[in-house]
């Protein structure tokens, strides 16, 4: 499957931004899909995740200011982000795995190209 992901852009603290992750992938609704980022100079880092059964999962750092969101209908894969810090700064990556989440990169199949987020104080 391909995965292609957009919505990235410079924002200021406290601002909101949604990126959008879409699939080419008749079979979207079973996969599990996740989002990563990765800072320079960092190594990339699990940030949020939703199942096939919609269960979601999140970073402790984003907990409370990302949500995870599915449309199977449309084949894509949300994470909607408030109260934007500097230290959100970053590429993000959205990534597929069959049915269940994880927080392990490693355990993804499917990456898309990042979409870069900055943060500026």
């Amino acid at each position: 499957v391909q995965l292609q992901a957009s919505g990235g852009g410079l924002v200021h603290t406290g601002d909101s931004l949604r990126l959008s992750c879409v699939a080419s992938d008749g079979f979207f609704n079973r996969y599990a899909m996740a989002w990563f980022r990765q800072a320079p100079g960092k190594e990339r880092e699990f940030v949020a995740a939703i199942g096939q059964s919609l269960t979601t999962d999140y970073a402790d750092s984003v907990r409370g200011r990302f949500t995870i969101s599915r449309d199977n209908d449309k084949d894509t894969v949300y994470l909607q982000m408030y109260n934007l810090q500097p230290e959100d700064t970053a590429a993000y990556y959205c990534a597929a795995r069959l049915y269940t989440v994880s927080q392990r990169a490693i355990e993804y199949d499917f990456w898309g190209q990042g979409t870069q987020v900055t943060v500026s104080s």
